[in-house]
Formats: C-alpha cells, structure tokens, sequence
C-alpha cells in the first residue's frame, strides 16, 4: 500500500530542521548521485552504488543512517550495519531492475542451472541477493567477472545491457537475465547521433546499463563514478551525458568550466515524460527527509537469517577491494 504523505508546515526551513535533527539523532545522510540538488548538497556522503556501501558499513559512531536512494540500496545498508537505525524517505522508492528479478524467480533459474556461479548486480533485492554468489555493482563489475574461475559457467542479473556489456569486455560467457533499467533503455540512439552531429566536438560517455546500439556510439563507457572521473580528468570541454540526469549537478559543482548535454530519450509512449530521470529515486524529497529523521520512520527491516545469506555475497564483493 503507498505511504500517506504528512503534512509539514511550510514556514519550517527545512535545510536548518535537518541539520539540527541529523546532529540530535547521530545520522549520516547517504545520497546517491541520482538524487535532487538539493540532496546531494546536504548529504555527508555522496556516491554511487559501491561507495554508499562502503559509506554505510563503515559509519561507526553514527547511530542512524538515513538513505536518500532507492529501497534496495538502504536494505544493502542494514545487511551491512545492521546495529544501525537505517531509515529511507519514502519506503516506495524502488527499482524496475529489483522489481523484474524476484528471489523465487532467481531460486528456480538456478535450480536450472546447478553447476553456474551466480552474479547479481547490487540493483536487486535482499531476497533475492541471498540467492547470490556475489554481488558486484557497475562500478566492480569486470573485476568480479574475472575474479571466477574461468571453467566455471556464469549465471547474470537482473541487467541484461550491463552483462552484454561485461561479455565483451571480458570474453566470458554468461546467461543472462532478461531485466533492464527504465531509465537507460528509454536512450534513443537516433537522437544521440544527432546530437553528436550537432556537437561534433562533445563526447558521448555513458552508462552500461544503455542498450548495446546506444554503447557503439559512446567514446567512454563506465559507472556513475567512473563518468564523473572522466568529466573530470578528460581534456575535452563538451559532453554528451548517457546516464540518470541527476549526475549533471555534480558534474557541473566538479568540472564547471565544461559543458554538459542530457541524452534524449526514446519517446516509446505517450505517457514517458522526461523518461531519464528516475522516477523513484525522485521520490524523495526534503519534506520526506525532515519526517524521516524526526519520526526514525520508515525504517529498514529484516529477518536476521535473511540478511546473514544476503550479507555473504556483499561480502566477497567488497573484499575484492
């Protein structure tokens, strides 16, 4: 059932009511870089997927960490810190990659596919990433792959795009299920070509979750962190931007002498409107913020012998460094 959003009174400012709550609760603010603006600025840690992992298990003196992402990156923050109060702004942020790759679904692959060493990308669920192997996230993903024995079959998810993706780049084969981003597949390459027509000296960089067609195009492909590097250290002065749109803001704080282009989307359906932002990680918001600090709602929850199996493939992912 969706959350009931409460009222906040609008004289608050809620950027100092915040403040003063992350101070009395002992809280670090992790904010993915998808977030708003205003988001990212007030969080303590800022990142990708990897980063805020490592962010959550190691914030030691802090009692609560509060999550601006989506809901399986603050359940990642429990399995890893489960002494913590994990809270999430709005516990309907979710992930159309999570969504399309549930634990029963994934247990039955396997069973079909028993000798496999199973792979799944961190855009999961607890569930299903206590049916895992090891975890890796886009940022890790080729050093994972080559970190398996390379007699052993390889079973991939949920993203279909990112496994292709690390199949080139590694040689490995691998199956792979049948999930893909909302955000990254909507990229029109048509309309990339014409951008890149218009802009002959920008260069395309994008993310791996993009569709295969939209990756021949790019000069650089790499993880949220690895495009923000690359703004950052290239020589150019242009950029097409092939990921989330709530990367430009930190791209634009870190390189602002640089000019930054959103990639168009495919308008596949009348009803996609501004299809490359995510819809669920925009879900959150200050107000959302402010209640989740002052009411320690919603929190993360989780059955303890769940998180302990879901705690295993993390494990060996962040162990590789």
């Amino acid at each position: 059932m969706p959350s009931v959003p409460a009222i906040v009174d609008p004289s608050l400012d809620l950027f100092a009511e915040i403040d003063r709550l992350r101070k009395a609760r002992k809280a670090v603010i992790l904010a993915h870089y998808y977030q708003d603006p205003d988001i990212q600025d007030l969080a303590d840690h800022l990142g990708d997927s990897l980063e805020l992992a490592k962010r959550a298990r190691d914030a030691k003196d802090a009692e609560v960490i509060l999550f601006c992402g989506v809901h399986f990156m603050a359940e990642t923050a429990k399995i890893v810190n489960p002494g913590k109060i994990v809270v999430i702004p709005d516990l309907d942020a979710g992930c159309s990659l999570a969504e399309q790759c549930p634990a029963d679904q994934l247990r039955a692959w396997k069973q079909r596919h028993r000798d496999h060493y199973v792979v799944m990308y961190i855009n999961c669920s607890a569930a299903t990433k206590a049916e895992s192997d090891i975890i890796c996230t886009s940022s890790n993903a080729e050093r994972v792959i080559r970190s398996i024995p390379q007699d052993r079959p390889i079973l991939f998810g949920p993203d279909k795009n990112l496994g292709a993706f690390l199949v080139k780049k590694t040689g490995r084969a691998m199956d792979l299920w049948p999930g893909a981003c909302m955000v990254h597949e909507t990229f029109s390459a048509q309309k990339i070509a014409a951008l890149k027509a218009k802009h002959p000296r920008a260069k395309f960089i994008a993310h791996p979750e993009c569709e295969d067609h939209v990756l021949q195009l790019a000069d650089f492909v790499g993880s949220t962190s690895k495009l923000l590097e690359f703004v950052q250290q290239d020589q150019g002065q242009e950029y097409i931007v092939g990921t989330e749109t709530g990367i430009l803001h930190t791209m634009k704080r870190a390189a602002p002498q640089k000019t930054l282009i959103e990639v168009p989307y495919e308008d596949r359906t009348a009803a996609c409107q501004g299809c490359n932002s995510c819809p669920h990680m925009k879900r959150n918001t200050l107000e959302k913020i402010y209640l989740a600090l002052r009411d320690l709602q919603p929190r993360i929850e989780m059955d303890e012998s769940l998180r302990r199996r879901a705690l295993l493939p993390l494990e060996r992912m962040l162990a590789l460094g």
